[in-house]
């Protein structure tokens, strides 16, 4: 066939400019975290109108996964999604969103597709894989102002079935109502276990080192042993079942964990007999006959019944950190690991454990079959060797992925940048193995709380774990399918909110650096709109100073008071988790100033008349051993509701940033 030279050209220009066309009509990956496994671009938006409807089979994985979906959009976006029951996809009309259990086998439990045209299909197998689709929808559509999706098709699954993080609770109480959010949290990013670290106790260094005077807490309450339960903070019962139910419907697993037989400093207070005075008093006396039995008590006190107060099938039994100084006493704990392990099986729960069968070698068989071990430290349990033995592990390798707020050693904040571009599940601790290894479960990282009373509060470690959970999500769904740079991952993440109806950030939204709030008076005992202002922050205000009383309150919130004057030296300062800081500053009644204070994650700065009046920074004290450690002095500033105050407070201005002061990590 002969075309003559003007024709060949002119196919070749049309060619190559439909290809370009084609090119820039089919939608980029969207943005979602973790990231999606697999994505087809199609040309074009599927658009909400005020007709869209959610439509679902009349099964309870459908309604369930249709309902949350709406609940979760009116929340982030105000605005209402009809649901119909008993409807399919043969029903559905442009603008509706169907979700059916009419997915692939091969999804397994956790994986799903969305088919976006003018239309959404959302098909799983199981009903996991159809809630985390739900997230994925919500989460596009965050970055869209809430009414479009790009058009294409997604096929997302895990890697790995473990993807979480553990938070210590005994050592600082994290209220029930904050853990319920983490929950929620976890939730949205497709994080899918929470391990609740029950017990435990400081270092007796930063107790004068007196064991009978160094912090320990049991965080559960206990009617066998009522006098166990820490006086400080606790769960109920009821409340820690309902927790864990709650957060089952949002696909996430609490595991909760009594530690055992170290880090148990809360029994031995309550029975000093049960302490091992040659290894460490906060270690269980392995040859006291009374031990076991007490602990057998305790632990059936929460797994046993129709309505265990644990209602999971997982329970951590400790295990960490026992000394393994004496052979004779090594076996004891081997004989001790297997028992708990054994027991519950007893009442029908897999037995989790801390890593520590390197460091306790020897002859006393432990239980392996259907064991969970968390790989901590390779001394304690070196991978390769648990593997071969038979064990399932989960990664949680302390020089990766350990937070210790504000302690010196550990990570203050982790390395999510090394994480991001370098960590996998497959590498415990610096031992690489082939990616999704069938022993290997999966990925998680951690708070503890070491240093007990050093001023870190329940935001202070929330500012922490958010950039840890939002990597760490990516990373252990699939460390392969990160394909993004880590500066832009790190840029785009905070497109994402924490989860509908959750801000634990305090961000209040506005363009960057700028004011964000004004009230032109702030009047007594009135409600405002936002509940408080995150790092990095400025609230300035003019003050005509009253006559004040000590105890009188410029702002509060659910977690933090202002005070005008604080209730003991009656001097301007804040307190929150049970911690009372002061400038010293008080009020001068008569005298007008203008008052700034601003707050990073390390300090909380006062300006007055716009020169700095004080900072109140990481504190240096010392312990017993004359080791320097920090107390910290943040503060998310409170804004939810006014005091009784005399004074007359004007130009209330709040910003989103700190006028004199960079945030340090």
């Amino acid at each position: 066939m002969n075309m003559r030279p003007q024709t060949v050209i002119s196919l070749v220009v049309l060619f190559f400019f439909l290809g370009i066309g084609n090119n820039r009509a089919a939608n980029e990956k969207p943005f979602v975290i973790p990231e999606l496994r697999e994505w087809q671009g199609g040309e074009g938006h599927f658009v909400l109108t005020s007709k869209s409807r959610i439509l679902a089979p009349d099964g309870e994985s459908e309604r369930r996964a249709a309902y949350a979906l709406a609940a979760d959009y009116q929340e982030m976006f105000g605005r209402k999604l009809k649901v119909v029951i008993g409807k399919n996809e043969q029903a559905a009309k442009a603008g509706d969103i169907v979700v059916q259990m009419s997915g692939s086998p091969s999804l397994g439990e956790e994986g799903y597709t969305v088919s976006i045209t003018d239309r959404v299909i959302l098909s799983a197998h199981k009903a996991t894989g159809a809630y985390w689709g739900t997230r994925t929808l919500l989460q596009i559509f965050e970055q869209t102002q809430g009414d479009r999706l790009p058009q294409g098709t997604i096929t997302d699954y895990p890697d790995y079935p473990v993807r979480g993080f553990m938070i210590d609770c005994g050592r600082k109480f994290i209220p029930m109502a904050y853990l319920r959010k983490y929950a929620k949290i976890m939730s949205y990013y497709k994080m899918n276990t929470l391990s609740v670290h029950l017990n435990d106790n400081g270092f007796p260094k930063y107790f004068n080192n007196n064991w009978d005077d160094t912090y320990a807490a049991f965080r559960m309450e206990s009617e066998y042993f009522p006098e166990l339960t820490a006086r400080d903070g606790h769960y109920g019962k009821q409340e820690f079942r309902d927790f864990q139910l709650e957060a089952a419907k949002q696909c996430v697993n609490i595991i909760p964990e009594i530690d055992v037989p170290a880090h148990s400093l809360s029994f031995v207070h309550y029975r000093k007999e049960f302490g091992n005075k040659e290894f460490g008093v906060d270690h269980l006396d392995l040859t006291n006959p009374n031990v076991e039995p007490f602990l057998d008590s305790l632990f059936t006190e929460y797994i046993s019944g129709d309505e265990p107060v644990f209602v999971g099938k997982q329970v951590h039994i400790g295990t960490d950190e026992y000394s393994n100084r004496r052979k004779d006493i090594v076996e004891k704990f081997r004989a001790f690991t297997d028992h708990y392990i054994r027991l519950m099986e007893k009442f029908g729960k897999q037995a989790v454990v801390w890593g520590s069968l390197t460091h306790a070698k020897g002859e006393t068989p432990v239980k392996v079959d259907n064991v969970l071990m968390m790989a901590w430290s390779n001394g304690y349990a070196q991978p390769k060797e648990m593997i071969d033995l038979g064990y399932k592990l989960v990664n949680i390798s302390d020089g990766y992925t350990y937070i210790v707020p504000a302690a010196g050693y550990y990570y203050d904040y982790l390395n999510t940048k090394y994480l991001y571009e370098s960590w996998s599940p497959r590498n415990i601790g610096g031992v690489e193995f082939e990616e999704k290894h069938p022993n290997i479960e999966g990925g998680m990282y951690a708070v503890w709380n070491d240093v007990v009373g050093n001023g870190i509060s329940v935001k202070d470690i929330h500012h922490r774990c958010f950039p840890a959970l939002q990597t760490m999500a990516a990373k252990t769904w699939s460390a392969t399918a990160t394909t993004l740079p880590y500066d832009e991952f790190d840029s785009r993440r905070h497109l994402l909110s924490e989860a509908p109806g959750v801000n634990e950030l305090g961000i209040i939204k506005g363009q960057p650096r700028s004011t964000v709030y004004t009230q032109p008076e702030v009047k007594p005992g009135k409600t405002y709109p936002h509940e408080e202002i995150g790092y990095n922050y400025s609230v300035s205000f003019d003050i005509e100073y009253g006559n004040e009383t000590p105890g009188t309150v410029l702002f509060r919130s659910e977690n933090a008071t202002f005070w005008l004057a604080d209730p003991v030296s009656g001097m301007l300062g804040f307190s929150r988790d049970g911690y009372l800081n002061t400038f010293k500053y008080s009020v001068r009644p008569g005298v007008k100033e203008t008052l700034r204070i601003e707050g990073d994650n390390r300090s909380t700065r006062l300006f007055v008349n716009g020169k700095l009046f004080q900072e109140l920074g990481y504190e240096e004290r010392l312990a017993a051993d004359k080791k320097p450690w920090n107390y910290v002095r943040t503060l998310v500033f409170p804004l939810k509701e006014s005091g009784s105050f005399k004074s007359r407070i004007t130009n209330l201005q709040v910003a989103n940033y700190c006028m004199s002061a960079p945030v340090g990590k």
